[in-house]
């Protein structure tokens, strides 16, 4: 499910989101830079500071995980149950991956997250038959302007 091709895209990009859901039914949009495929069916990232993201984890394990390239506009959609890792090896083999990394901040927990959907992401400029080139350079542009 998570090919070598996602995986080397997800460590390109330096920013997703995750969606949870609260015990009372309110929607909760994160955004998380330590987003990693882990394995094939497993993504991961680092509660630095999710306290909400966690909260409703706990009481409802269903997520979705959202990754674009903000230049494309294209990206990946997850959609998987969460589990919180603490203080035991898998928690610790992936902490010394993000400090191998440069990650600095203190890290309260993993979030492993067993995928159950994959799908592709991708702006309707595409279907629209604009060049790939073009849109990242209309984008690039937009960026470099601020």
């Amino acid at each position: 499910m998570i090919t070598e091709e996602i995986k080397e895209f997800l460590d390109l990009q330096k920013l997703g989101y995750v969606a949870t859901v609260s015990s009372d039914g309110k929607p909760n949009v994160s955004p998380k830079g330590t987003i990693l495929g882990w394995t094939q069916n497993t993504l991961v990232f680092a509660d630095i500071c999710s306290p909400d993201t966690v909260k409703n984890l706990e009481s409802n394990p269903h997520v979705e995980i959202n990754v674009i390239d903000p230049l494309l506009r294209r990206g990946y959609l997850f959609q998987g149950q969460a589990k919180i890792v603490e203080d035991n090896s898998l928690f610790e083999e992936i902490l010394d991956h993000y400090r191998k990394k440069g990650i600095k901040s203190t890290i309260n927990s993993i979030i492993s997250v067993e995928i159950s959907g994959v799908s592709e992401v991708k702006s309707p400029l595409y279907d629209m038959g604009i060049p790939e080139s073009e849109i990242k350079s209309k984008w690039k542009k937009h960026f470099e302007s601020l």
